[in-house]
């Protein structure tokens, strides 16, 4: 996984050794992600499958996309669509994705970069590989995240942010067992660059075989780890826990992972995208590609689309590309 790294970890800032009454979270759930297809057809995990959406809040949605080698002229992306009412959080483990949209923006992400696209009162999307990744091929894995929005900005003017990689605030244990990629939201102290209407942190964690992480948690945030690659264990009773698997922890002050010290051959270390943040608590209503308080702003949510209210295609892509 080529996401932003570093030579040497034990020249970053570590996070603190946490007290002997620190209380961990204990592991409330663990579910197994199914596979599915997205888009025009590119693979998925939807991570948050069987889980109650009021263990989740603030977050509506998780797919891990690949992680797949694609030969030449199978990459592939999504068509144009419309979102409203929530944010959408891409990032880019290993490969390319363009993006545009009806605004006139876009942009290109690529190994660690994060997309982070508030929808707001409604924007239409496209999201695909470039060209030259369609002729060539190759490695194509990230994550795309839907983060809720609450009643009072689920209208705002739609905006962007592009971050990346090199600016992940990077975080290692006191050991130097792990390298913490701090995308949004604040570790131990630490600020990621991601800017959020709700309260969140979003971190990737590389954390090698046999080494441990103990992570301090805001106690008013929910707790979600998903892991990407690898295996190991979750919470203070040890529980299995592997790819495309996630983990719903309990109220607390810190999270636990180990990672076994025996890893397939393939996977130098046990990888984990860890989520939390300060639950709405406001009714979802969702459908498709939007997320409302209630059935009837869905409703006028699809009648806007298809009077052309949340954007028109530029000219020069339409059919489709």
């Amino acid at each position: 996984m080529p996401a932003i790294t570093v030579d040497d970890v034990l020249v970053l800032p570590r996070l603190p050794e946490l007290a002997p009454t620190t209380e961990f979270r204990a592991v409330r759930r663990l579910t197994t992600a199914p596979s599915g297809y997205e888009g025009e057809g590119f693979p998925v995990r939807r991570a948050f499958a069987g889980v109650p959406v009021g263990e989740l809040d603030p977050f509506i949605h998780l797919d891990q996309m690949g992680e797949v080698d694609y030969a030449p002229g199978e990459p592939k992306g999504t068509p144009w669509h419309p979102h409203r009412g929530f944010e959408t959080v891409t990032y880019m483990i290993d490969g390319i994705m363009d993006h545009q949209d009806s605004l006139g923006g876009g942009g290109t992400i690529t190994n660690g970069d994060t997309q982070w696209m508030t929808a707001g009162q409604g924007i239409l999307h496209i999201e695909a590989p470039p060209e030259h990744l369609v002729a060539s091929g190759g490695l194509f894995h990230g994550l795309q995240l839907w983060v809720n929005l609450p009643r009072a900005a689920k209208m705002i003017t739609p905006k962007y942010q592009d971050i990346r990689g090199k600016q992940s605030t990077l975080l290692t244990t006191p050991d130097g067992g792990s390298l913490i990629r701090v995308i949004a939201g604040e570790i131990a102290g630490h600020a990621g660059p991601g800017s959020t209407f709700t309260p969140i942190n979003l971190a990737h964690v590389s954390l090698q075989p046999g080494a441990r992480l103990d992570l301090p948690w805001q106690a008013d945030y929910n707790a979600l780890v998903y892991v990407l690659a690898g295996r190991g264990t979750v919470g203070v009773d040890r529980r299995p826990a592997h790819i495309g698997q996630l983990a719903v922890f309990g109220p607390g002050e810190a999270i636990r992972v180990e990672a076994d010290r025996s890893q397939d051959s393939n996977v130098p270390a046990m990888e984990l995208f860890v989520m939390g943040g300060r639950p709405i608590r406001e009714p979802v209503a969702h459908y498709g590609p939007f997320v409302m308080n209630t059935r009837e702003e869905l409703l006028q949510a699809f009648e806007d689309f298809q009077k052309g209210r949340l954007g028109v295609i530029p000219a020069e892509r339409i059919p489709h590309t």
